[in-house]
């Protein structure tokens, strides 16, 4: 068995089984499972390393990490003790879709650190399929310009896979990736240092075409953050002056430039000043999230501790929103667009405590070591934790979870020495 499956081989199937991952983001409407394919896959070859290989193997992850957000799902599976016996079937589901929490730190606990090779084509292969996946939306868009321009004054976005939301943070990270990939990397041909150099130029363009509000802030807040390091801590002002000029350019040529770009800073005004009337939730995006917090704390307030349980939160939203905002149509009652919001109602100011001690301990964990591909997923992810319930989704859990391990797997001890970088 030993001679068959050798650790460069299971290492090889690992980093496949990542790449099914990672393809699988992006074609969840069309071949749903192969997100889950990748996740056992790598879960299994993890498992098989650690039965054969492992107790020969000197060098141990260390497993404080990966516990801490093997946490989050023991907060997910505790709820079933505060949840109403006619919505089990509803818990039973939320713990299938936060499954990758125990699978995915267990797997990249039990692996070494991947060679750098495979680091570095991983985190390309991802910039890859973002990149194809905005030129097919940006296709489809000059396809149906007048009609999709029209779409933006309505509160929606242009199609895209995965969903506008999602996709417009992934755009935001692969951006940042490539950069870094060029900043850091002494292992890239020419070719793919050009090839580098134009997603970055075409992510962002994309990234202020498409319009969506949490991309183009998380587009930003990475923006600065990069031009602070290059300031403060690199030194290389001459890279911080052209980051600095196209961070100023770049939305004034898009105002100009893109009719979704101007429709969505007209929708937002107008989204903006329907706030003080009620109705208004029924027809407007920004409107209907405010009448959403308010709910939920009115939830918080009645449940602080404990919540009311995930799977019994639809039916507490509705009854709140039944008895105080009559004038919400049953069809626009959603659910707080924030995940700490989110996680207060359903388990209480206690799990979002936990939630956020176990969360967070990895991104603590690395300081003072240099990890920017960790730093700026997390950066990522918090900020669209104040807008939208990223962990409630399987695309944005999976997203989520998946790079922040990816990013830590570049600080983890390899099994050979590599001189060369490893992403992280």
């Amino acid at each position: 068995m030993h001679a068959i499956l050798t650790i460069p081989r299971l290492l090889m199937a690992a980093t496949v089984f990542c790449s099914f991952i990672i393809v699988g983001l992006f074609i969840a409407d069309f071949f749903r499972i192969l997100p889950s394919i990748g996740i056992i896959g790598v879960t299994l070859t993890a498992i098989v390393y650690a039965l054969l290989h492992r107790p020969t193997e000197g060098r141990r992850n260390d497993w404080r990490v990966y516990a801490a957000l093997g946490c989050v799902f023991l907060i997910h599976l505790a709820a079933g003790l505060n949840t109403s016996s006619v919505n089990l079937g509803k818990y039973g589901q939320d713990v299938v879709l936060q499954s990758p929490f125990l699978l995915l730190p267990l797997s990249f606990w039990l692996l070494p650190g991947l060679p750098a090779h495979y680091l570095r084509n991983l985190w390309q292969l991802f910039i890859g399929c973002v990149l194809v996946a905005a030129l097919a939306a940006t296709g489809n868009y000059l396809l149906h310009p007048a009609e999709i321009n029209e779409m933006y004054l309505h509160s929606k976005i242009m199609p895209t896979e995965p969903d506008h939301i999602r996709f417009s943070l992934m755009v935001t990270l692969a951006t940042a990736a490539a950069l870094i990939l060029l900043m850091f990397d002494t292992h890239l041909g020419k070719y793919r240092r050009w090839a580098l150099v134009a997603a970055v130029g075409l992510l962002a363009l994309f990234q202020h075409l498409l319009a969506v509000r949490s991309g183009l802030v998380t587009f930003y807040a990475v923006g600065i953050l990069m031009l602070g390091w290059l300031v403060i801590r690199a030194r290389q002002y001459r890279g911080a002056v052209l980051l600095a000029a196209a961070l100023l350019v770049l939305p004034v040529v898009s105002y100009v430039s893109f009719p979704t770009f101007r429709n969505k800073f007209s929708n937002t005004q107008e989204d903006l000043s329907k706030v003080s009337s009620t109705a208004a939730a029924n027809d407007y995006s920004l409107v209907a999230r405010v009448y959403s917090y308010k709910v939920a704390a009115k939830l918080v307030k009645e449940n602080p501790l404990f919540g009311v349980g995930k799977a019994d939160m639809e039916e507490e939203l509705a009854r709140h929103y039944q008895r105080d905002y009559p004038s919400i149509r049953a069809e626009s009652y959603i659910q707080p667009h924030n995940q700490f919001i989110y996680l207060a109602v359903a388990f209480g100011l206690i799990g979002v405590l936990v939630f956020t001690l176990c969360f967070y301990y990895p991104l603590l964990w690395t300081w003072p070591r240099f990890a920017p591909l960790v730093v700026i997923q997390y950066v990522v992810v918090s900020l669209s934790f104040l807008v939208e319930y990223t962990l409630e989704t399987q695309i944005g859990l999976t997203y989520a979870l998946f790079f922040i391990l990816l990013g830590l797997n570049g600080l983890m001890p390899a099994r050979t020495a590599d001189r060369s970088w490893r992403p992280v």
